[in-house]
Parts: structure tokens; sequence; C-alpha cells
């Protein structure tokens, strides 16, 4: 049987110990990993691994001994409860290991868990199990979690009663990080706020949060869209070592200040613009856009697009003897100084 993307999340948090098996598959490993360890945990319980009552094993394996997969479902283990055999990075080359297995299942035997890669509506074994009467096959696609995971990976972290504002910067971060990444910034933040009763919030959440390259280049655009042209230099030298250049740097800029342009121009005010932007802003960042856009009329946006659009053509000029980096560190310094107050 298929589950639908909206009937999947429950059946990971509440699998039924009545299947024959699980297949789960997409192009993302990590969260295939993420979503194979809830399941297993839900179903077999937090001793599973201690007691012997799940086996683990590569679908390479089944090539040249296909019975081993069988026998591991038969097996009767030497702990009482539900038991589980995973088989891990599997493709179509492991049908007819796993099509023996599910056809010679009885109730009581242990669950075949089956982790693959991304499988074509035509894969033999998404049909295996989307064809199989007490078989399950879920598709996992790179969506960023929604509100009911990132509530469910809270309370993992034990972390719980999350402020709104708190909790509008969590979901704009689970949309900016990797599952894996997203697991272990939570985990961050609980040990942040081991034995602090106050409510997390959002300064909170960008300290424990990584710094990526995009964090960085944010960091730059930030100073010199609020006119700190004294901040520019360091942070600039920091970019340069994590190896961006200066054509980058300017697309980077120029896509930022025709963010601003877009909220500033709105006709119903930049409150009103920095709602229609798509994708949509959230949490701090959106307050900041905010702040920024008001700080800048439109008009002195439209110069400084028309200055990075000077400076892109001189970085792609043949006959340049400025270099590249200096020359983007003074227009940024330029446009931070046409961004100061006046």
């Amino acid at each position: 049987m298929k589950l639908s993307a909206r009937a999947a999340p429950g059946y990971f948090a509440k699998p039924d110990p009545a299947s024959a098996g699980l297949l789960l598959y997409g192009s993302d490993a990590m969260r295939i990993a993420l979503k194979r360890q809830q399941m297993l945990a839900a179903l077999l319980g937090p001793e599973a691994e201690a007691e012997m009552r799940l086996t683990r094993m590569q679908a390479a394996e089944l090539r040249r001994d296909p019975a081993q997969l069988l026998d591991a479902v038969k097996a009767t283990g030497f702990f009482p409860g539900p038991r589980a055999v995973l088989v891990e990075e599997a493709n179509d080359n492991a049908t007819a290991a796993v099509a023996a297995a599910l056809e010679d299942w009885k109730p009581g035997d242990a669950q075949i868990v089956v982790a693959a890669g991304a499988l074509k509506a035509a894969s033999k074994l998404r049909k295996l199990f989307e064809g199989h009467p007490s078989a399950y096959a879920a598709g996992i696609y790179d969506d960023p979690p929604d509100r009911a995971e990132i509530e469910r990976l809270l309370a993992a972290a034990g972390l719980r009663d999350i402020p709104s504002d708190a909790m509008s910067a969590l979901t704009a971060l689970a949309a900016t990080l990797s599952p894996g990444d997203f697991a272990q910034t939570l985990e961050k933040i609980a040990l942040y706020k081991h034995g602090d009763a106050t409510p997390l919030s959002p300064a909170e959440i960008e300290t424990c949060a990584p710094l990526s390259h995009e964090a960085a280049l944010d960091d730059v655009l930030n100073v010199v869209a609020e006119a700190k042209a004294a901040e520019i230099g360091p942070l600039l030298r920091r970019l340069q070592a994590q190896g961006t250049n200066a054509t980058g740097l300017c697309i980077g800029a120029t896509r930022h200040f025709r963010t601003l342009y877009t909220i500033a121009a709105d006709s119903g005010g930049p409150a009103s613009g920095i709602g229609k932007l798509r994708p949509p802003v959230f949490g701090p960042r959106r307050d900041r856009l905010l702040r920024q856009a008001q700080g800048w009329r439109p008009d002195r946006l439209e110069r400084a697009l028309s200055l990075l659009t000077e400076t892109d053509l001189q970085l792609r000029a043949a006959g340049r003897t400025a270099p590249a980096m200096a020359l983007m560190e003074r227009t940024l310094i330029r446009l931070a100084m046409m961004g100061a107050p006046r």
C-alpha cells in the first residue's frame, strides 16, 4: 500500500505492528535515515538494539546471499517484543530477495524495513510494496519540515512551550538547513537552555544556529544595508577566506537590494511590501529586512542598484586593472554611506 504525504507522518509516529514491512525511498539519504530511525524507535522501543530485536543488512549482501533476509525475518529472538530487519541502500536489484521474504512472511515474523534511494514510479521495488496488502511504501521528499514535524523534533529534544516568535524563527531556520543540521541545532539549543526556565528567544536560536557561508554573506549585506561601513572590511576578509569571489558577492548584493526595493516601493508601504515577497520570509530575518527597507527611500535604492550594475560590468570587463575584491569593497562602502541617515 502507498502512504500519502499526509498519512506518512502519522504512520512513522505510530507504525502498524501487524504490518509485513515498510519501504522508504527518496533522494536525500539523511531524510530517509531520520524517518527510518523515528519509525523503528516507535515500532521496537528504545532497547531494540541492545535486545537484538533489530537486524541490519546492506542490500548489496542480498545479491550474494538472497536467503539471508528470509532467515533473519524468521529467526527467533532471545528477548520478547517486536522485531525488524532493516535493509539499507536498496534499489531494484534487491527486489527478488525482498519479494521472497514478503511472500513467506507470517504474523509474528520480523517486519521488513527497506531504505532505498530515489525510485521511479516504474520501480519494481516500489510496485512490490505498493501492491502488497500488508506492507507500505512512503516517498520522502525534499520539502522543509512542517509545523507538526518541527514540534515533534522539539519534543524529542526536550524543548516545549515555544513562544510564537521563536517558533517562526525555527520554521525559517528549518527551511534553510538540511534535516541533519536542523536536528543537531535543536540538540544544541536544548543544551543551551538546560536549566534555564525562561522562554526560548529568536536571539538564542540565532546564537546556536550554524554559521554557514550564506550566513556570512548575509552578515555583510546586512551591515551594508544598515549603513555600518566600519564593519564591512573584517566581514569581507572572512568571506574571502571561505572562497567567495567578488562577482558572487555583487550578485548577492544586487539580489538583496532588489528585495529591499520591492518592499520599499510597494504602494501600500514597506509593511505591505514585505508580505508580498515570494518565497515569504519569517522571524528575525523578516523584521530585519523591514527595518532596512524603512531606512531607505525607493529613489536611493534605485541609485544603489545602478551602482551595483556598474560594478558588475566592471568586474566582468576584460581590461579591468583594479583587484576585484577591492573594487567590490569600495562599492559596498559607497552603498553603506548612501544609506546613512541624513
